[in-house]
């Protein structure tokens, strides 16, 4: 590439910011005009031609392998050469105005003709403002009607930049000087990463980086020098090398100790926060936290169908407690400016009940409860924010309700006889209520808003303020700072930038409705945002009734095979097709089974469904003649009797109680092992006479005939299978469906238990 340099460049407008789109980064938008002059522009490039293609020249004979050699001369000789743009493709962008340049990567060539989007870290970096000039100044008074009316025909233009394609050697080493002090490698070593990995494609020296952090604060860094040397790098598909260098002795010192005095306030230690954990109901823990920081606690076990109560006691009103459930629609740690359900008021206790019928506790996991110092600090005072002390306090969870005190209860904390003083609502006796009321009247005044007593001149009454917007009220300036800060300040959700009064406004619509919330989606089980920039919308008809995040509609609209009948489904439709199967399961009858105890197969395919008896047991007592009462049919059943039990039929794996083989194996209770004709007769005489062999009449008794092998081990199978659902307590299915599940595993025993459970329905078992 460095011998056949791409070579381009145009002079463009700067886009207004509000008509561009936000760029991450490094990165720019041009026109489409821009693409097909580079494309023209691009050097040609040697293509080595395919080795797998085929006829390259007219003689070339498949069959013939003489010729093989003279197509591999051919092809050495050919070469193509094709018009290709290098990757990465980059920028050098020069503000002709100020000389200023900085190198760039490419968005998406989407921008209007003539123009070039940057991003805002490029028009910084460039020192282009944002706001738009007009071409030439309109002297004279600016009252001047005519002066005006020019000035408005006038047309506007932006700020101009001369763009060059420049390709940049790979950087392998870049040293950052962070413009600030105190900065922890932990804190921002894997931001920096993958800032610079989802952000940028060069890095350009002297340029500002702002890498921002997981608590609203941002690392500023200044690259200060890059390797191989020279003015900027590349730093895709290469192996960076990252020195943090301080900007003098004075940094690297005050760095130094703000690090010792992060490691003494670290948490678990005697001047940080607690660690935090997990807490189990009815447990007490003390505990404390630094200003601005949280601690971190997690409820795993607790009945489903109780109410939770979680209490918080401290003396300091500037602790809050948030709670969030934990769950595939909530991932996140609760926040001041994210959480289900917070407390941030100035009373103490402070306490938050979850009654089991909240709709954000379906699905949840865990509970994740976190305790909070807001401490609403400016930035001059942020400096001095590592001082503060660490506040106590106790935390409890415990089932059950708040008993809240009625107007009865209170009627009843006086004596009889006592009366109600007018000013401070005491009940005092009425004997005294004269010289109480001249007391109470001199000193104490009634607050008529809140119905709260003060001393006339207390700094309290001095400072006692109650809001106009709610129902709060206080009695110092600094409780009324943090009201205002929480309650009434105007915030910027991180995710969409969408604004909101007060933080209760934006945590309940960053746990809600906020596009950038993170779920753990259902269909690809990765912690995305509920909403893409081409997903619908969230009041979207469609993902109304679906139930689902935009995310999960799109994603679900992917297509799979359905395990059990091969089917092309969609996945956000997999639960209602296998809702389907379960229906059919559960209506199915129970298949019918052969009549033979000692033969475990269906009624399927060729068998003698009046007597009950599969293929392979009807087999040997087929005949071809004519039968319409089916005594011949009785005859040869009893015949096959007689012959089991006085020769047997000589088979190693027989079972059989009615046969001389089966016999001599076990004790049976069809006799002695040796029986005379007059005892064979007599023991079978009923098993013959029980059977219906009259054609169109279902026979329902049992036969005891000798079977096959397969047969006689799938039975056993089939019994010990049906036996389990009463012996473990799983589940139990009816004897022929074992029987149904064993011949279609063909005899293979986890196999039947996989189809028992999809095709079988268990004894009990309702759809639900």
């Amino acid at each position: 590439m460095e011998g056949n340099p791409l070579t381009w460049s145009a002079q463009l407008a700067v886009a207004a910011p509000e008509n561009a789109p936000r760029l991450p980064g490094d990165k720019i938008t041009l026109p489409q005009s821009a693409l097909e002059q580079l494309l023209a522009a691009a050097p040609l490039q040697a293509i080595s031609p395919n080795p797998n293609s085929r006829v390259h020249t007219t003689a070339f004979d498949p069959f013939n392998p003489h010729t093989f050699a003279a197509e591999s001369r051919a092809r050495q000789q050919v070469e193509h050469r094709q018009q290709q743009l290098p990757h990465p493709l980059t920028f050098r962008i020069v503000n002709p105005q100020n000389g200023r340049f900085v190198y760039a990567g490419i968005r998406e060539f989407s921008a209007a003709e003539n123009e070039v989007a940057l991003s805002a870290l490029l028009r910084e970096s460039l020192g282009i403002e944002d706001e738009i000039e007009p071409v030439s100044e309109v002297n004279g008074d600016t009252e001047n009607t005519d002066a005006r009316e020019t000035e408005d025909a006038l047309p506007s233009t932006s700020p101009t930049v001369t763009v060059h394609a420049k390709q940049l050697p790979k950087g392998t080493y870049v040293r950052l000087r962070p413009l600030e002090a105190g900065y922890d490698p932990e804190d921002w070593k894997a931001l920096l990463e993958r800032h610079l990995r989802d952000n940028f494609t060069t890095l350009t020296v002297n340029e500002l980086l702002n890498v921002p952090g997981t608590r609203n604060e941002a690392f500023r860094f200044l690259v200060d020098k890059v390797y191989p040397e020279g003015d900027g790098i590349c730093v895709v598909d290469t192996d960076l090398e990252v020195d943090i260098v301080a900007l003098s002795e004075e940094q690297a010192r005050e760095t130094l100790q703000k690090r010792l005095e992060r490691a003494t306030r670290a948490p678990g230690t005697t001047n940080g926060s607690s660690v935090g954990g997990i807490l189990s109901l009815g447990e007490e823990v003390a505990a404390q936290v630094l200003p601005g920081e949280y601690v971190d606690y997690e409820l795993r076990d607790w009945n489903r169908e109780d109410t939770i109560q979680i209490k918080l006691m401290t003396e300091d009103p500037n602790v809050c407690l948030f709670v969030s459930p934990l769950g595939s629609r909530q991932q996140g740690r609760p926040r001041s400016d994210m959480h289900v359900w917070g407390d941030f008021s100035t009373q103490n206790p402070k306490t938050l009940e979850i009654r089991s019928t909240n709709v954000a506790l379906e699905g949840a996991e865990a509970l994740y409860i976190s305790a909070h110092v807001h401490s609403p600090v400016s930035e001059s005072e942020s400096s001095t924010q590592t001082q503060q002390s660490p506040v106590q306090y106790s935390l409890r969870i415990a089932t059950g309700e708040t008993q809240e005190k009625t107007g009865e209860d209170e009627s009843m904390d006086h004596e009889p006889g006592d009366v109600q003083c007018k000013n401070c609502q005491q009940w005092v006796p009425e004997r005294t209520l004269m010289l109480h009321e001249n007391f109470c009247l001199r000193n104490n005044i009634l607050c008529t808003k809140c119905q709260n007593v003060f001393q006339k001149r207390s700094p309290e009454w001095e400072s006692h303020w109650h809001c106009p917007h709610d129902s709060s009220h206080g009695n110092d300036e600094t409780s009324k700072a943090s009201h205002d800060t929480i309650f009434h300040s105007l915030y910027t959700c991180t995710d969409c930038e969408a604004q909101f009064e007060g933080l209760p406004s934006l945590a309940q619509h960053r746990t809600t409705e906020c596009p950038g919330k993170l779920i753990l989606c259902q269909f690809c089980h990765l912690l995305v945002p509920q909403k893409g920039d081409s997903d619908p919308d969230l009041h979207d008809p469609e993902v109304m009734l679906s139930g689902l995040t935009p995310h999960e509609l799109v994603d679900g609209g992917r297509t799979t095979e359905c395990h059990l009948c091969a089917k092309i489904i969609r996945l956000r439709d997999m639960n209602t097709h296998l809702r389907h199967h379960d229906l059919e399961r559960l209506s199915r009858p129970p298949p019918r089974i052969c009549l033979n105890i000692n033969c475990a197969r269906t009624l399927s395919g060729v068998s003698n469904e009046s007597l009950g008896l599969c293929r392979t047991c009807f087999g040997p007592l087929y005949a071809n003649t004519y039968d319409p009462e089916g005594k011949a049919l009785q005859r040869r059943i009893e015949r096959r009797y007689l012959s089991q039990l006085l020769t047997g039929c000589g088979k190693a794996w027989c079972q059989n109680s009615f046969c001389k083989t089966g016999k001599a194996k076990s004790n049976s209770p069809a006799g002695p092992e040796t029986m005379s004709m007059p005892e064979i007769k007599e023991a079978t005489r009923p098993l013959v006479d029980g059977i219906s062999v009259k054609p169109g009449v279902a026979n329902l008794a049992p036969f005891y005939l000798c079977t096959d092998e397969t047969g006689q081990v799938r039975r056993n199978l089939a019994e010990m299978i049906f036996a389990e659902g009463s012996t473990n307590g799983g589940k139990r299915y009816n004897f022929s469906w074992c029987v149904a599940g064993v011949e279609a595993a063909g005899g293979d025993l986890e196999k039947t238990r996989e189809w028992l459970a999809k095709w079988a329905p268990a004894e009990g078992e309702k759809m639900g």
